[in-house]
C-alpha cells in the first residue's frame, strides 16, 4: 500500500521509498527526513481541496506532503515493535533500601 492511500489515523510502517528515476532527489529527501524502512508513520489530517496537502507524522515529527510525494512511500499496516526503555526505579524503593 502507498502512504497516499493510507486512511487517516491508521498506523503503518514504512516499507520503502521508491525512486521514480535514477538518483531521485525527492525520494532521497524523503529518506533524509526519516521515511526509512521500519519507521512508524501515520496520516494525521488531509487538506480540504483534493485531500492535499497531507499532514503525515513519521516518528515524532510531522510533515506536510503532496499526494504525489506520499505515493513514493510504500507502507504496511501495523505497529512497529517498540524499544522499551528500562523502567525508572520508584523513589520509595530507593528510600527503603537506603541505610538508616
Amino acid at each position: 500500500m502507498k502512504l497516499s492511500e493510507l486512511p487517516r489515523r491508521t498506523v503503518a510502517i514504512v516499507a520503502s521509498v521508491d525512486d521514480q528515476i535514477a538518483n531521485d532527489p525527492i525520494a532521497r529527501r524523503l529518506r533524509e527526513l526519516g521515511f526509512v524502512p521500519g519507521e512508524q508513520v501515520e496520516v494525521m489530517a488531509v487538506g480540504p481541496i483534493a485531500a492535499e496537502p497531507m499532514l503525515v507524522q513519521v516518528g515524532f515529527t510531522r510533515f506536510a506532503l503532496r499526494r504525489r510525494e506520499a505515493a513514493r512511500i510504500s507502507v504496511r499496516v501495523g505497529v512497529a515493535e517498540a524499544v522499551v526503555a528500562p523502567a525508572e526505579p520508584d523513589m520509595r524503593d530507593l528510600r527503603e533500601r537506603a541505610p538508616a
